[in-house]
């Protein structure tokens, strides 16, 4: 079975851009499972224990020109799944993703789409739907001229306001 994030990312050309809206993801996601236990990674250690196979995609990616830009939409104060994404984002950062934060209260005025997304080269969009606790039900691609334009304006509004990671403080 194909991921068609990963497809997505190898045929992409020019940019491919990150919008997520959620507050929480995967409650039973085994990684999260361990941080709530305390496990932490440590960007001092071995890059192995750390790094992730999605994360060779990133950098392959990255390092064909392609720029990866996420930006998230999120809560204040987070919950506990934010920080769990916030202490576990500087690998992504490593590997060469560009990744801004925005508390929703900043967001407000802007037009979104309904659900998280990724496009690629303004040419497509992946939408992803998500259950009421986070688990992923269905993708969708979109290609009208319309869907690309509201999710290229609305992701580059959200980029504009949002705080690169490196400064973002969770509150």
């Amino acid at each position: 079975m194909t991921n068609p994030v990963l497809d997505g990312l190898a045929r992409a050309r020019h940019t491919a851009v990150h919008l997520e809206m959620r507050d929480a993801y995967q409650p039973d996601d085994p990684e999260f499972l361990a941080w709530q236990r305390g496990k932490r990674l440590d960007p001092a250690a071995d890059r192995s224990s750390w790094w992730r196979p999605f994360l060779d995609v990133v950098a392959e990616t990255t390092a064909r020109g392609v720029v990866m830009r996420r930006a998230r939409i999120v809560s204040e104060p987070v919950t506990e799944y934010i920080t769990y994404e916030y202490d576990v984002t500087f690998p992504n950062v490593a590997a060469g993703e560009l990744i801004r934060w925005l508390p929703r209260r900043k967001a407000a005025d802007i037009p979104l789409p309904g659900t998280d997304l990724w496009m690629f080269d303004g040419e497509a969009v992946l939408f992803t739907y998500f259950s009421g606790v986070g688990e992923v039900v269905d993708r969708e691609w979109r290609t009208e001229p319309d869907v690309l334009k509201l999710v290229g304006s609305a992701f580059e509004a959200v980029w504009e306001r949002a705080t690169p990671h490196e400064e973002y403080e969770p509150v």
